[in-house]
């Protein structure tokens, strides 16, 4: 698993000002995607099936409400299909700003969309319509979030500014729990019923005013700069990716599973375990989790950091292997219900997850051809996202009901550890040389020109 390098450091022709800006630019909208889907989590468990589904049964309402939220996952690989193939085409920045543009105000439109008591059965209707929009954006979101970052710095720091992407979501959820829990002590129940959970949703619009005047002022990334001068911008890159690429789209959908299965288990599994099986408090539950994201926004680009100085694979291979194995070590001793050890497992849990999701922008990057990357990255998210992320608190729930313990849902995370194994075994390590030439292509162009 060594490292294939080029001899001699290449820096891309960008400044240190435009590279802080891209950074920013990558977390502000993966932030946005996360703080979205806490507050709709939280919406769906708390405020839909009261406002959209109330002529349903409390069980039937809950399951529609969490429909919408699955929709969100579900719409992704289309997102991923049509906007990853523009941002190979027509560049990272302009579809950037598009997807962010769709899903701030397809969930600005949630925070001011009529109840059923208002406009009826075409409620629910239009909420199942924007959460629909919701991942499209996401879904052509990330990998070009990633790119923005990753393809500004130089291909041998691509473990840490790639990273910025991965550090949304813990910076999401954390910003998402703080204005529930803000809005939770200043307003009475009936309040937020009535109209105070649209106010989490409408703040959003800060976020994406934010991030669109940053991502407005750059300009497009060296790496594609290069490529479209050269003309070698694909003409059917989804097509390319599966006829030539097919061994790194699988590679990068494989070493998803784990990080996306393992964040599930962390966030949302134990939520359920906590109060169902061990009697602990909802605050004492939730203090874990927070906690955990609080670590894990400086953890994730630590690991994308650490993960240039070794390799990427190896490290995170040996995270996948963790992640196999420490439930099993955390159910045993979480089983007397103290709250130090529970927190303590889950900041551990979510610490193990950072050494997979930090690396992990990079490593799904470098298995594409620079040409290729923006279609073949988002594909993989897309497609692993619907295996992973969306499928995982399902199924969690699904074995803890049949089997009545955690055994079960322990071993499922460590197959999906095992398959992510296989991923990086078939990965391919940096090939730093491919972003060499194309920069090296933008300096001589810069030269002529000046």
């Amino acid at each position: 698993m060594s490292d294939s390098t080029s001899a001699g450091p290449t820096k891309p022709p960008v400044d240190r000002r435009a590279l802080a800006k891209a950074y920013t630019a990558s977390l502000t909208g993966t932030s946005l995607e996360w703080y979205d889907f806490a507050v709709y989590s939280t919406a769906a468990a708390v405020v839909f099936p009261v406002l959209f589904f109330p002529e349903s049964d409390p069980l039937t309402g809950a399951l529609l409400a969490f429909s919408t939220y699955a929709v969100g996952y579900l719409s992704r690989p289309i997102g991923g299909i049509v906007f990853g193939r523009l941002g190979d085409k027509v560049g990272r920045k302009r579809v950037l700003v598009l997807t962010l543009l769709i899903v701030g105000i397809a969930t600005f439109l949630i925070g001011v969309l009529p109840t059923y008591a208002s406009i009826g059965a075409v409620a629910p209707v239009i909420l199942v319509l924007l959460r629909f929009a919701q991942g499209v954006g996401v879904g052509g979101e990330w990998g070009g979030a990633v790119l923005l970052s990753s393809e500004f710095g130089s291909p041998r720091r691509r473990g840490f500014w790639a990273s910025a992407a991965q550090v949304g979501p813990p910076a999401g959820n954390l910003l998402a729990n703080g204005v529930l829990a803000f809005l939770t002590l200043v307003l009475t129940e009936e309040q937020f019923l009535g109209w105070g959970w649209r106010v989490a949703f409408l703040l959003s619009a800060v976020l994406v005013a934010f991030g669109l005047w940053i991502r407005l002022a750059l300009e497009d990334t060296p790496i594609f700069r290069a490529i479209e001068e050269s003309g070698d911008r694909p003409q059917a890159p989804i097509r390319d990716v599966f006829r030539y690429e097919r061994r790194g789209l699988l590679a990068a959908i494989l070493s998803r599973l784990a990080p996306d299965i393992l964040y599930a288990m962390f966030t949302v599994f134990t939520l359920t375990y906590g109060l169902t099986q061990l009697g602990m408090e909802r605050s004492e539950v939730l203090t874990a989790t927070l906690v955990g994201s609080a670590f894990q926004l400086g953890l994730i680009p630590l690991a994308g950091w650490v993960s240039d100085l070794v390799n990427r694979r190896l490290l995170y291979a040996a995270a996948a292997v963790a992640a196999a194995v420490w439930p099993f070590v955390f159910f045993t001793m979480v089983g007397g219900g103290s709250q130090t050890l529970f927190v303590l497992g889950v900041v551990v849990g979510l610490g193990i997850h950072s050494f997979l999701y930090g690396p992990q922008a990079a490593f799904i990057t470098e298995q594409f051809s620079p040409r290729l990357r923006y279609t073949g990255s988002s594909l993989a998210y897309t497609i692993a996202g619907v295996f992973g992320g969306a499928l995982a608190p399902v199924i969690f729930t699904a074995l803890l009901d049949a089997t009545g313990g955690w055994v079960a849902p322990a071993i499922y995370l460590a197959v999906a550890a095992a398959l992510t194994v296989v991923g990086v075994l078939l990965g391919r390590n940096p090939h730093h040389a491919e972003d060499d030439e194309y920069l090296e292509r933008l300096s001589v162009t810069a030269g002529a020109q000046a």
